[in-house]
């Protein structure tokens, strides 16, 4: 016998504050148009799936105006960022025309943009996409992938950025 959800017991705003309770690490995945525009986003939605074969998950509003390059471009990098980089953050979230403009980056092998100064990076093939709500769930093969070592840089230290309960923080050690 196959049975059904049941009818949630809450409003959106409930799921929201819930949600906003599991602290996430901030990501900007980027791509190439096929006309050779560089697009990004924000997103906290990444998280692993497998290590053999090297897999990664992040998930985009259907409605995304990013949403028809993402889904039929062949790859894409997820770029983590460092606590350093809320401004970054900001601006791939909000700002629209051309996010890139000022931001240093380079491409990686596949030709994507990997941001200088993401304390991890992860260069995916496309691998697969589920439809699911108003989201579509990406699953990347992990190409290629790097760390930013404390010090590595003059970009501050690398503690990650992080998302919880509406803000940002970063980790201190306990």
């Amino acid at each position: 016998m196959t049975r059904r959800a049941s009818l949630p017991n809450f409003d959106d705003g409930a799921f929201r504050r819930a949600l906003g309770q599991f602290a996430t690490g901030v990501t900007v995945i980027t791509t190439r148009a096929p006309d050779g525009q560089l697009i990004g986003i924000t997103a906290s939605s990444f998280n692993s799936v497998s290590l053999t074969p090297p897999l990664v998950l992040w998930s985009l509003a259907t409605r995304s105006a990013s949403m028809p390059v993402f889904r039929s471009n062949s790859h894409y990098v997820v770029n983590v960022l460092a606590a350093s980089q809320l401004d970054l953050c900001k601006r791939f979230a909000t700002v629209k025309g051309d996010r890139f403009e000022g931001v240093s980056h380079a491409a990686g092998d596949s030709g994507m943009p990997v941001l200088d100064g993401a304390i991890a990076w992860f260069e995916c093939h496309n691998r697969s996409r589920y439809d699911e709500g108003d989201h579509v769930i990406f699953v990347g093969e992990v190409e290629r992938c790097g760390v930013r070592e404390p010090g590595q840089d003059d970009q501050g230290s690398a503690a990650p950025l992080v998302f919880h309960g509406g803000a940002f923080h970063q980790l201190q050690p306990l």
